[in-house]
């Protein structure tokens, strides 16, 4: 199965992503793509994480979406995709919406070599962060997909470095009152947005609903399983150079508590 896997990263490299144990949160247009890569690169060991089910509005981007898997559980029907590839894959299913406490319990079940962040909620996100940077587990986040267009504007950096992105500023602004100020990649787009492609509703989860195409969130899910990848097998993202400026007046960390 990992012929081909094996002459690009050798031997050794291919051990290492077999060895590994990675966390995806939230299975949607972006982390479904993200988790697949990951199984087909050949990791080891996955846990996936999201209490959604599938919907007509999921059909124009999601991996899992299908007429045949309308209403059905996402962590569930993945899990039967990713097993149909790769049925030694050491898999953890987790039918569930994490924040809190829950999420602790969750980043506290194993040893993760990476966690990928592609939830769309922000207070949770924020709180999966937050918690593996406190924890000191290598996390990447998936910043705004929707509203864009061009893939060529897509980009990988710290979070620090990113800008003209709705959600990443909320991001940043969040971490900055907790001491945090970067050590985690983003994979972004600095597009702008048009206001007319957003629209307002009310759920228990989302506020509004973005215009989307078809291929920027799967296009997001692959460069985040390209960041795991290559840091796993010890390859350098991006440089990490640091703006002095930026941090002139870096706060000290304080206890996590987004109650």
């Amino acid at each position: 199965m990992y012929s081909r896997t094996e002459l690009m990263l050798g031997k050794e490299g291919l051990e290492k992503i077999k060895q590994s144990n990675v966390m995806v949160v939230g299975l949607g247009g972006v982390g479904a793509y993200a988790a697949e890569m990951l199984c087909r690169a050949g990791v080891g060991k996955l846990t996936i994480v999201d209490g959604d089910t599938v919907n007509p509005s999921n059909l124009n981007r999601q991996l899992i979406a299908l007429n045949s898997t309308m209403g059905n559980k996402k962590a569930e029907t993945l899990s039967k995709r990713l097993l149909d590839i790769n049925p030694k894959l050491e898999l953890r299913v987790i039918d569930d919406y994490i924040r809190d406490e829950r999420m602790i319990e969750i980043l506290n079940l194993d040893k993760y070599d990476y966690v990928v962040d592609a939830i769309d909620t922000l207070s949770p996100k924020i709180f999966l962060i937050l918690h593996c940077l406190n924890m000191n587990i290598p996390i990447v986040s998936s910043m705004g997909s929707g509203g864009k267009l061009d893939p060529m504007n897509i980009r990988i950096d710290d979070i620090s470095k990113s800008y003209n992105c709705p959600l990443a500023s909320k991001v940043r602004k969040k971490i900055h009152k907790f001491g945090y100020y970067d050590g985690f990649a983003v994979v972004y787009s600095p597009e702008e947005v048009s206001p007319d492609v957003v629209m307002l509703e009310e759920g228990t989860n989302k506020k509004s609903a973005v215009g989307t195409i078809s291929y920027m969130p799967p296009i997001f899910g692959c460069m985040i399983a390209s960041v795991v990848i290559r840091k796993l097998i010890g390859k350098e993202i991006y440089p990490e150079v640091k703006d002095k400026r930026y941090y002139a007046n870096k706060k000290e960390k304080q206890e996590i508590c987004l109650k």
